[in-house]
């Protein structure tokens, strides 16, 4: 039986400013099983980065269920929540969030520090994180020292070092160029094909939905399609 990594089940998020409501989130269902690698797109106000805080989990929806790897998180409170956040899922943003000061090595070992993993091997698993995403011998560099796509794998790196079993991609080329976004994006397909990661990944880009192995679609809060593509 297929592992079930993200189950959603009619969830419903309201926003509401005085009297006014707005109904970001319209009885969403959607299940993403172990190793799917999936783009979650659609217009501004869709609905798409909602469900990705929902996924998260730094955000709840008003009703619905969400189990997150077999967890009711929905019923956890903040302390429970961030554990589950550095054992389940890792992520990678648009803007990198390197902290500018800080060697690669070391914005790599932040996820450890939090899990309570010691120093010795904090280092000998952010080295082996690094190798993975082709920065070997960059271990000692600060972010302004390296290329945006090069920061962009540290924070890869960072997401994968604790070896979660998802992977959260807000919009992760929305800062590179075209050539520097299809090396990133060849990092995730590896990732997703040579690790086994699951990978749900935000992007407004035809293009870099295309390197995904399943689109889903978000309209006015709804799923209005969800594609499963043929083999590249």
């Amino acid at each position: 039986m297929e592992r079930k990594i993200i189950e959603v089940k009619n969830a419903i998020k309201i926003y509401k400013s005085g009297d006014e409501e707005f109904r970001a989130l319209n009885y969403v269902s959607l299940t993403v099983y172990e190793g799917e690698f999936v783009a979650i797109m659609g217009a501004s106000g869709s609905g798409k980065s909602t469900f990705m805080n929902m996924l998260g989990c730094l955000d709840k929806p008003n009703s619905g269920s969400y189990f997150l790897d077999g967890v009711d998180v929905l019923h956890k409170d903040q302390n429970e929540l961030a554990k589950i956040r550095s054992k389940k899922m890792g992520f990678v943003f648009q803007g990198f969030n390197l902290i500018s000061r800080t060697s690669a090595i070391d914005n790599v070992c932040l996820p450890m520090i939090y899990s309570g993993i010691d120093e010795p091997l904090r280092i000998k698993k952010a080295k082996e994180a690094l190798r993975i995403v082709g920065l070997s011998g960059r271990e000692n560099h600060m972010p302004n020292q390296i290329s945006g796509g090069q920061q962009q794998r540290v924070a890869i790196a960072r997401a994968i070092v604790n070896d979660p079993p998802l992977i959260l991609a807000d919009e992760p080329t929305g800062n590179l160029d075209t050539k520097t976004s299809i090396e990133v994006m060849n990092f995730f397909v590896s990732l997703n094909e040579k690790m086994g990661k699951t990978i749900v990944l935000v992007t407004h880009e035809p293009d870099i939905a295309e390197f995904c192995k399943r689109v889903v679609t978000f309209k006015d809060g709804n799923i209005i399609s969800d594609t499963i593509k043929k083999k590249r």
